[in-house]
């Protein structure tokens, strides 16, 4: 995979610029987390050279000094919200994310309940956690929040909320997802110790859109693409450029909300120390792009990924045509079309020639494999077969897995676990190769290949399987798939 994003860079003038942030309040920041914090797969796409932990990696470097406090929204619990990603609901997540936090070091305070208004499942839930020996707080629904400002920098207010008890001078505020109330915990925080006589501050990092690039390069439009459920719109800080004469990009929450926090910080400390949402902001990442057209060309691809992914969902029913008509209209500003991706084209044309599903991937080097499904294989599994023949220079013609292999484990499939399609899947695949590697050269050959795959660009014909999906993903393959869903038999 080219290279386009300095993480060496990244990871050094991050850190100092948070220290720099910490180093203008009375040593203690509450610093609000959008997004991951690790597996940050859609920023590893867009800006390749950026490892998916790498904030985690770069928050390590000051570790001593971090404490971070994880909120749940009680709405959340009691509706057993999902995180669609891994199939979870947010109260169990919450519960992974600070085992995940502990096992790499870093101190997790507490939990935060927010939204609070009395629900027996969020009580349920704080008895659970306090069991466990882990602290927890409330912080309660707040009438007119976020505009009644005189109301909510008031005892009444913010000084209703449990003062969540912090140690270490950067507070991380995090969440299993959007709208667990990460900002508000902030804020209430700044209240609650103002009165006890500390001026904490608040800060935001984000990593999308970067702030320091322009409003329409395919990174910022990617993010727009990824967001498009969520209707998030790219534009210029208005308030930036009012203050500093100065082009910075953020997105239309944080500027339609700037106003209320202006408000609320006045109301806190009879000032605000930011001119702009982008002024709140702490994110370093525009400036370790190393490359500017390979970051440029991920990007593309990721929006493409993006509207097939949307294009799936809507074949599923799982999304409305709003999500795949904004992402489209995305591709007009990125002067792209699904074509730019040559995966795209060479899946379809390997269809229209073998009048089978196919799939085709591209290589670091830019050569372009094809591969079609037969009565043995699927199409994705004939693929890996056929690009790590390639790579490992094994002749086409080569048999890995003899025929008298796979038909037995079609005979199980369909006569023992009562399956409906007898070819056999990537996973099978690779389990086979791995059986035969003990003896077979080539196959062993071949299984060598696969670190090799990491970053490349699939495209289906047939939308694939979740197992299929799934091994892709752990091989880092990103994967597109035509809207057509697979036929029963």
């Amino acid at each position: 995979m080219k290279i386009g994003f300095d993480n060496e860079k990244y990871q050094r003038i991050q850190s100092q610029h948070i220290k720099e942030r910490i180093s203008q309040f009375d040593g203690k920041l509450y610093l609000e987390l959008g997004g991951k914090l690790f597996d940050d797969h859609h920023a590893s796409r867009v800006l390749p050279g950026f490892k998916p932990d790498s904030k985690l990696s770069m928050f390590q470097k000051l570790n001593d000094s971090i404490e971070i406090v994880i909120v749940i929204s009680a709405t959340d619990i009691e509706k057993n919200k999902v995180r669609a990603d891994l199939g979870i609901t947010y109260d169990e997540d919450v519960l992974r994310l600070r085992e995940e936090f502990q096992n790499r070091g870093f101190m997790v305070g507490s939990v935060v309940i927010t939204h609070f208004n009395g629900q027996p499942a969020a009580i349920a839930y704080r008895q659970r956690l306090e069991h466990m020996g882990i602290k927890a707080y409330y912080h309660y629904l707040i009438d007119g929040y976020p505009h009644n400002v005189s109301l909510i920098a008031s005892d009444a207010g913010f000084g209703k909320n449990d003062y969540v008890e912090t140690e270490r001078p950067l507070v991380i505020v995090t969440a299993p997802g959007p709208g667990s109330g990460k900002m508000a915990v902030c804020l209430s925080q700044l209240y609650n110790e103002n009165k006890r006589g500390i001026r904490a501050g608040y800060a935001k990092f984000e990593t999308f859109p970067v702030w320091s690039l322009p409003l329409k390069h395919p990174v910022n439009i990617a993010y727009e693409a990824a967001t498009a459920d969520l209707n998030d719109v790219n534009m210029i800080d208005p308030f930036h450029l009012e203050a500093y004469n100065k082009i910075a990009i953020n997105y239309n929450r944080d500027i339609e909300i700037f106003p209320v926090l202006n408000a609320l910080f006045e109301g806190i400390y009879g000032e605000n120390p930011y001119k702009s949402p982008t002024d709140m902001g702490v994110n370093m990442v525009g400036f370790c792009i190393c490359d500017d057209e390979v970051c440029s060309k991920a990007s593309k691809d990721e929006i493409i990924r993006r509207y097939y992914d949307a294009t799936n969902k809507l074949a599923e029913g799982a999304c409305n045509e709003n999500e795949v008509s904004k992402i489209q209209l995305l591709f007009n500003q990125a002067k792209i079309t699904t074509d730019t991706r040559r995966t795209t084209i060479a899946a379809k044309e390997c269809l229209a020639q073998t009048g089978h599903t196919s799939a085709a991937l591209e290589l670091e080097d830019g050569t372009i494999i094809t591969a079609h499904s037969s009565q043995l294989l699927g199409c994705s599994a004939a693929l890996l077969l056929n690009v790590t023949k390639h790579l490992a220079g094994i002749d086409h013609n080569v048999k890995l897995i003899p025929q008298s292999m796979i038909e037995p484990i079609q005979h199980t499939k369909i006569s023992y676990l009562g399956g409906r399609n007898p070819r056999l899947h990537t996973d099978e695949v690779l389990v086979a190769l791995s059986v035969l590697s003990e003896n077979d050269e080539n196959c062993s050959k071949a299984l060598a290949q696969l670190p090799q795959l990491r970053g490349c660009q699939v495209h289906s014909t047939v939308m694939l399987s979740e197992v299929d999906r799934k091994i892709f993903k752990k091989l880092g393959i990103n994967v597109t798939c035509e809207p057509v869903l697979k036929k029963r038999k």
